[in-house]
């Protein structure tokens, strides 16, 4: 509650000092905050593009005097290591690269602020506990969906409520699954053309058209949550911040959850292709559950988009503003020990569904890619079934032919030896399978 009259008293004595690796999109929307917080410091930007990472602290409006004030660098182990450094931020979107970099920080004794959700959903239960370990605190990025969905289930509880349903609005279609870096400026209004003069990725931007980069934020919302996800992938049903507590309810009074308590994705589009009204494609929401009937009654009384009963109720935020509201868990971690949210049980996970039929032999490109799209399914039905994770489906070869739709498995890529990753996700696995049977 004080976490400001906090930072001003630190700026007293010496800033908080961040690492930031990563000088991309949500690396760029934090620096354009530094310059007006007062006691929080740039350290060291680590990037593999050292003058990319130069050009966008310029381009976010820092002075050419901070900018050479600034020390930057394309190793980011050395960067997270030093001394003047509180706080990690990994920002760099790589699964691999985040794990690398967490084990890293934590053997170093520096908070990490997780902005790659990628690397969170592989292996972030994992990450916690070795956080945990070493007095080290491992966190959620606020300002981006995971983070702001947990602090609004953490409220609803608090209240004394049931969590029916937790998640976000998106733009999907059903077809939007098969989508590849090829086709994805159509679904963005945009041309190839203008797109690559504006620096855009493709195949980023089409892990959040293709589902999944949705099905990530969910199993991460799960993970931190305890809630479930769906048992064969994200629904995404049309709704508006009106319709939130009518359409987020168990199927047994109209709605479509298959349970309470899951996390799920609303889409801001009708089947037919027309805009949903009040769409929330920007926000964020939760539907709570009236625990007694005054309760109920007083969700009526206040206002609050309730369902035909009147037992659920939807909370929303209409907007989330991702890296400008960053600072929010770098100063919790330094200041005091906290996160904005942290992977505690495996509960779902993400796996990669093949976009069309493939070959033995094909390699697989990985997240947004032309092959496989990210699927989240409880994390006992993906060890029961060996499915291989989205974050692991990049630069691996298939042994055999995979239909459209269907999960690939570990057992159908040849995995490269010695893989850290691979190591690391395997021993949280054969952890986290026994919790699960039980």
């Amino acid at each position: 509650m004080f976490l400001y009259r906090q930072l001003l008293e630190r700026a007293k004595e010496r800033p908080v000092r961040v690492c930031l690796i990563g000088a991309g999109k949500f690396g760029s929307m934090f620096l354009s905050q530094v310059p007006t917080t007062p006691g929080l410091e740039v350290a060291v930007i680590a990037d593999l593009r050292v003058d990319a990472a130069r050009a966008a602290c310029r381009a976010v409006g820092w002075s050419a005097e901070t900018v050479a004030g600034t020390d930057f660098t394309d190793d980011s182990l050395a960067a997270l290591a030093r001394d003047d450094v509180d706080v990690v931020i990994e920002a760099t979107g790589h699964p691999r690269a985040g794990i690398t970099h967490a084990r890293a920080a934590f053997a170093a004794g520096k908070h990490i602020v997780m902005v790659n959700v990628e690397a969170d959903v592989l292996a972030g239960v994992a990450l916690a506990r070795e956080a945990a370990a070493a007095g080290t605190v491992y966190s959620m990025a606020y300002g981006d969906q995971p983070a702001l969905v947990a602090e609004m289930v953490e409220w609803a509880r608090c209240c004394g409520f049931e969590v029916a349903a937790a998640g976000k609005g998106t733009k999907h279609m059903a077809h939007y699954h098969q989508s590849t870096p090829d086709t994805v400026w159509s679904h963005y209004n945009i041309t190839p053309e203008a797109a690559r003069v504006a620096g855009m990725n493709p195949k980023m931007f089409n892990s959040f058209v293709d589902g999944t980069k949705s099905s990530i934020e969910m199993a991460a919302i799960a993970n931190a949550c305890g809630l479930a996800v769906p048992s064969d992938g994200l629904l995404f049903p049309p709704a508006g911040a009106h319709d939130l507590a009518h359409i987020l309810r168990p199927k047994a009074i109209g709605g479509v959850l298959e349970r309470e308590g899951v996390t799920e994705v609303v889409t801001s589009m009708e089947p037919d292709g027309r805009q949903v009204a009040g769409d929330l494609r920007w926000g964020v929401y939760v539907v709570v559950k009236a625990p007694n009937d005054y309760a109920a009654a007083c969700f009526r009384q206040y206002g609050m988009p309730t369902d035909s009963t009147g037992q659920y109720a939807a909370m929303y935020r209409p907007f989330h503003m991702i890296g400008l509201e960053l600072n929010m868990s770098v100063l919790l971690a330094a200041l005091e020990g906290k996160a904005t949210g942290s992977a505690r049980a495996f509960t779902g996970d993400t796996v990669a569904c093949a976009k069309r039929d493939l070959a033995a032999g094909e390699t697989l490109d990985g997240e947004g890619g032309y092959c496989v799209w990210g699927k989240v399914i409880p994390a006992e039905r993906s060890l029961r079934e060996g499915a291989l994770p989205i974050g692991l489906a990049q630069d691996v070869t298939l042994t055999r032919a995979v239909k459209m739709g269907e999960i690939v498995g570990w057992s159908d890529v040849a995995l490269k030896d010695g893989d850290a990753a691979v190591a690391y996700r395997r021993a949280m696995e054969d952890a986290e399978r026994p919790k699960l049977a039980a």
